[in-house]
């Protein structure tokens, strides 16, 4: 399977873009990672859907983490504009005419500003993988989702909320096993080397942009809603979540009732990132998906 890389550039900074695949005249499928910050390297589980759907598939390292600039001592570059200028700048350098697009978490609503403030054409369609279409009403869910853990875990949630202080191993502890229960575990040998590959940066990017954990909303998304602009989109739309997802069935609905014609489908067994607990699942869906949008 055939692997390019480039390092495109973006103003004074580069863009890291990893295209998997030959170009056999489909519509490629642009993936866009969460986080911020999270880095292209999970998405590397679907390599294989290069090669089943006979089309190319383009993920990259936003700005701010991954084998792309990390202009930490610039965290004013770390904002939603700065990612849609560098997503559009890789579809001119790319010379991307048409294209199916996929955004995981933060990916997701990176696309849905792109679609909604933009009107881009030739996007084919459009998969919003565990993602949201308000930051307040994924905060008030992921809160609700703590309460599931332990009552010493949520102690030290509370008291790191109350104190504004993040840093202490207890509420560490917390978070992580929030995270573990519905997102994806620590990192072990077991896992496939894309998930254990060290990742460069995206700590400044995420806690700039959102926050320090994912139900509490600081940073300059705070105020991302964008439910009622979704009417307005006009694009094909798959809806995906999985049943023990960060984004829970309330965040999905939001977006499903505000999509005209949007289609749902929820993974059963599987977390936050769908794509690494039901690997074969996720591929054969979006290789449905994608024959019937041809």
């Amino acid at each position: 399977m055939q692997v390019t890389e480039k390092w495109l550039p973006f103003g004074e900074l580069k863009t890291y873009v990893r295209i998997v695949g030959d170009e056999e005249g489909k519509a490629p499928l642009v993936l866009l990672h969460g986080g911020p910050g999270s880095s292209h390297n999970y998405f590397e589980l679907l390599d294989e859907l290069a090669t089943k759907s006979h089309r190319q598939l383009i993920t990259y390292d936003q700005i701010g983490c991954g084998n792309s600039s990390i202009p930490d001592d610039q965290p004013e570059l770390y904002t939603a504009q700065t990612w849609i200028k560098e997503l559009i700048n890789i579809r001119e350098k790319l010379g991307l005419k048409n294209i199916h697009l996929l955004g995981q978490s933060w990916g997701g609503m990176l696309a849905i500003m792109y679609l909604c403030d933009y009107q881009p054409k030739g996007i084919e369609s459009l998969i919003l993988s565990s993602t949201l279409a308000s930051a307040q009403t994924w905060g008030r869910e992921v809160h609700r989702l703590t309460k599931t853990l332990s009552q010493s875990q949520q102690l030290a949630i509370q008291e790191a909320e109350t104190h504004n202080d993040y840093s202490k191993s207890g509420y560490q502890e917390a978070n992580q096993a929030l995270m573990t229960k519905f997102a994806i575990e620590p990192v072990h040998a077991e896992m496939p080397e894309p998930l254990r590959r060290p990742k460069s940066g995206g700590i400044a990017a995420y806690q700039t942009a959102w926050g320090p954990n994912e139900f509490t909303p600081l940073g300059n998304l705070r105020d991302y809603n964008y439910v009622d602009q979704l009417k307005n989109l006009q694009v094909p739309t798959l809806i995906v979540n999985g049943d023990h997802d960060l984004c829970t069935p309330v965040v999905a609905k939001e977006m499903v009732q505000a999509i005209p014609e949007a289609k749902w489908f929820q993974v059963k067994n599987a977390r936050h990132m769908v794509f690494y607990d039901q690997t074969a699942k996720y591929q054969r869906l979006l290789l449905d998906w994608l024959a019937d949008k041809e």
